[in-house]
């Protein structure tokens, strides 16, 4: 694959994720649990043809090559996906979609603590840059009544970067089995939650269909164009491309739904999206001069 076509690929899945607020905020129900579960249930079969794809016919063969790191990472994402689902319903999807965009941060500190990964100098200024803006965010989702979304999104952030230092962890190249485990564990983990609340996972015929689309279209198609494209990208670029959901997810509810955030939120987004910026250009300057400090 030529590195154009894969920064087409990368892009054009996060223009796709950045729809997520949009379409959530056309499902009429509030219950987080029983919208994972028909959203994993439509994401299930888009990652498994996407496996098979992959892997020639084996797609059972990548289950196993997954292991324990798939494993671990499946269940990071399961509060990966239920925080992101919820914040966005308790909170602006611009003040959800910027909290989103710490995962790397976390995945940094993470690493650092776990795997014994060195981290650049200047990953840790970027990293004490987004604390202020998460602090801005916090703050003001706190005066706002909507704390509970920013913690969601926060949680979201953090499973996203479990989910991350899993595959570091033995190495594995494909993200593809780990996301299909998530959305196993996520349907499982929702059943159980439901049931023990007394609730049930029946939707309304209309948001089941939506939950599902979400699932096939947003998450599965998007995450096989991001996973075909991220192999020709180096991974600072990639957080640099990724930015594309964090920018257009506010545009999108603002043109159809005319729903904006406080002046607190975009400062607080501003900033931490200042602080991504800057920690992958640096990534990629850093790459370029292999004998520089790490």
């Amino acid at each position: 694959m030529k590195y154009s076509t894969g920064v087409l690929l990368v892009v054009a899945a996060g223009f796709i994720w950045s729809t997520q607020g949009l379409i959530i905020r056309q499902i009429d129900s509030t219950a987080t649990w029983a919208i994972l579960f028909w959203r994993s249930a439509g994401t299930l079969p888009a990652l498994f043809i996407a496996m098979s794809l992959a892997s020639r016919g084996r797609p059972l063969d990548s289950l196993r090559k997954a292991g324990i790191s798939g494993v671990v990472g499946g269940i990071g994402l399961v509060f990966a996906f239920a925080g992101s689902i919820y914040s966005m319903q308790a909170t602006t999807i611009a003040n959800a979609v910027f909290l989103f965009s710490a995962s790397p941060f976390f995945a940094a500190v993470l690493g650092w603590v776990i795997l014994k990964e060195r981290v650049r100098r200047a990953t840790w200024a970027a990293i004490a840059l987004a604390v202020v803006g998460m602090f801005v965010m916090v703050r003001e989702g706190l005066s706002a009544g909507a704390l509970d979304g920013n913690i969601a999104a926060l949680t979201s952030a953090l499973g996203f970067a479990c989910f991350t230092i899993a595959l570091r962890w033995h190495r594995l190249e494909d993200m593809l089995p780990a996301v299909f485990l998530g959305a196993v564990f996520s349907m499982i983990v929702a059943s159980v939650v439901q049931t023990a609340g007394g609730e049930f996972l029946i939707l309304s015929g209309h948001d089941i269909a939506v939950a599902m689309a979400l699932g096939v279209v947003v998450v599965g198609m998007g995450l096989a164009m991001y996973t075909l494209g991220s192999k020709v990208i180096p991974a600072a670029e990639l957080t640099l491309l990724s930015q594309i959901e964090v920018l257009m997810s506010p545009v999108w509810v603002f043109f159809f739904l005319d729903e904006t955030a406080t002046p607190g939120t975009f400062l607080g987004g501003a900033i931490l999206t200042a602080a991504v910026v800057f920690n992958g250009i640096s990534g990629a300057r850093s790459k370029a001069r292999p004998t520089s400090q790490l």
